[in-house]
């Protein structure tokens, strides 16, 4: 179902802030990791054409960029996938049939469970798509693009073909209770497409994190997720989980600076009941708005008690502290909270899941189809 339906054309650009006629509303989904971030380790693998604009454009993390003046050797160079013109296969019948499209496949940065895609169209405007859909499947291993096309792969309609819009973010709720691993984009008859989003939850493959034995287990590509956050001013709290280290000060969470006694705080689902033996509080970039403190509570099920693992501690700018907890803590959810505000760029928990833990995650994988 389409929670922001758009259709027909956007104005032609008259200059000026290109976003002031973007269209777009309200996409509850998009609190949601995005599946298809190329930190997670996204990536579109193959297309069938992209004549004007190469397909790996959609997976950029920032907005859609235009630059009215930028042509190359092909045409106007835009910040999306884009196709050539279809064309039918005579003078008699110049037009493409019904069943003609253009489309792309997408790994998934890390598998999941899908509940919200934006096609966003931004700055297509009159050379968008008529219509897309998108399909789903889920593949073990590293296909490639011709294991992904082989007959026997079984895709499931995700977003049946529907019209869209150019210069808009077109959402469609996803409601498919199964894990998948790639999708495939197809945009009908063909056009271009800015950025694709992909949000759902991670459903991370129990055999591997139980081979790992000790992981982190809060991190996004792991099945960790925020729950919730006191702030999301300047930066989302899910940058505090994502792979690797923070590469500058828009990657890690930051909040507006209070002017009350309070305090912010983050708090984060585990991958499953784990436990917890050291910790990482990570404050690169953050140079002059750094956390002052920052302590750490654990509970064990939704209405666990909270209880303190890492008493309120002194962080350094630019930093990446480290803490061996004093004896092992098995818990669910976390909470950070920093004082008074500012912000960190990551967290890690080291730890391992408990047999409770593993054997509700495996429960879980079965029932989505992994």
């Amino acid at each position: 179902m389409a929670t922001q339906h758009f259709t027909g054309d956007a104005s032609p650009y008259g200059g000026g802030d290109p976003y002031a006629d973007y269209r777009t509303g309200d996409l509850p989904f998009t609190a949601l990791v995005d599946l298809a971030d190329r930190r997670l380790g996204a990536g579109v693998i193959a297309a069938n054409d992209e004549f004007f604009a190469e397909r790996e454009n959609m997976l950029i993390p920032e907005p859609a960029h235009f630059d009215p003046e930028r042509f190359g050797h092909k045409g106007k160079i835009m910040d999306g996938w884009e196709t050539r013109r279809r064309r039918g296969v005579s003078a008699g019948e110049p037009h493409p049939t019904e069943d003609d499209h253009d489309w792309a496949l997408v790994r998934l940065g890390a598998p999941g469970v899908i509940r919200g895609i934006v096609v966003d169209t931004a700055h297509f405007r009159g050379n968008y798509p008529q219509a897309v859909s998108v399909e789903g499947a889920s593949v073990a291993g590293s296909p490639s693009p011709d294991d992904l096309l082989a007959s026997d792969v079984k895709w499931t309609t995700l977003v049946p073909r529907t019209a869209i819009g150019g210069h808009a973010a077109n959402g469609f709720e996803v409601d498919v209770a199964q894990r998948f691993t790639h999708l495939r984009v197809n945009q009908h008859p063909d056009g271009g497409i800015a950025r694709l989003r992909v949000h759902g939850e991670v459903a991370p493959d129990p055999a591997w994190l139980t081979a790992l034995g000790t992981f982190d287990v809060v991190a996004l590509e792991n099945g960790g997720q925020v729950e919730d956050a006191s702030d999301r001013f300047y930066s989302p709290a899910t940058n505090t989980i994502q792979p690797g280290r923070s590469r500058k000060m828009d990657d890690g969470w930051e909040t507006r600076r209070r002017r009350d006694k309070g305090n912010d705080w983050i708090r984060y689902q585990l991958a499953a009941q784990s436990e917890i033996r050291a910790v990482e509080i990570d404050t690169a970039y953050l140079k002059g708005n750094s956390a002052g403190w920052a302590a750490l509570s654990l509970r064990d099920g939704e209405s666990g008690e909270w209880t303190e693992i890492l008493p309120r501690t002194r962080l350094q700018p630019d930093t990446n502290h480290r803490f061996v907890l004093p004896a092992p803590v098995v818990g669910t959810h976390v909470r950070v909270d920093i004082y008074p505000d500012g912000g960190i760029s990551r967290l890690r928990l080291f730890g391992s899941l408990t047999e409770a833990g593993a054997t509700a995650l495996a429960a879980r994988h079965a029932e989505l189809g992994g």
